[in-house]
């Protein structure tokens, strides 16, 4: 049913929870999941965020760190799993998310959800909620201090 599964991840507690999501449901249908991990363009734009760091090291030092985290993502979560793959990119979370969904042509997304409300909601948006409203595939959202994720 699911041959390409997307797993988007911040590498917080709620992608870990959408991490064992994934892997289960990967092993039920044997599918092959793409862990992805999207570089915050605007963060890297904005010159009061970034200070005196010439653009270029600090896009340099966020993809050294993603890399490192997506290491430690996937020892933590996919050890002896052998069927995935894993992705880096750059831009806006929800856009590269969809994007990239669309380019692997993956049968589902699973996301982690950090279940914000109210002000932080409306200041921060969610990221998740923009992925299951503009999806070109069914989304799975897995929200942090959910129900656990049982093997049907």
């Amino acid at each position: 049913m699911f041959t390409k599964i997307l797993l988007p991840t911040d590498f917080s507690e709620c992608s870990a929870g959408a991490a064992e999501a994934a892997r289960l449901l990967a092993e039920k249908f044997g599918s092959l999941v793409v862990l992805l991990h999207v570089l915050d363009e605007p963060a890297t734009l904005d010159p009061m965020s970034r200070g005196e760091v010439p653009l270029e090291t600090l896009r340099s030092r966020m993809e050294e760190f993603a890399r490192e985290n997506m290491s430690a993502f996937v020892a933590r979560h996919f050890s002896g799993f052998r069927d995935f793959d894993t992705m880096l990119a750059t831009g806006i979370p929800y856009r590269e998310i969809i994007g990239k969904a669309r380019e692997v042509a993956a049968d589902l997304i699973v996301i982690g959800t950090h279940g914000r409300t109210g002000v932080e909601h409306v200041i921060f948006g969610s990221t998740a909620e923009k992925v299951v409203r503009m999806a070109p595939c069914p989304v799975l959202s897995v929200r942090r201090g959910g129900k656990q994720f049982v093997h049907p």
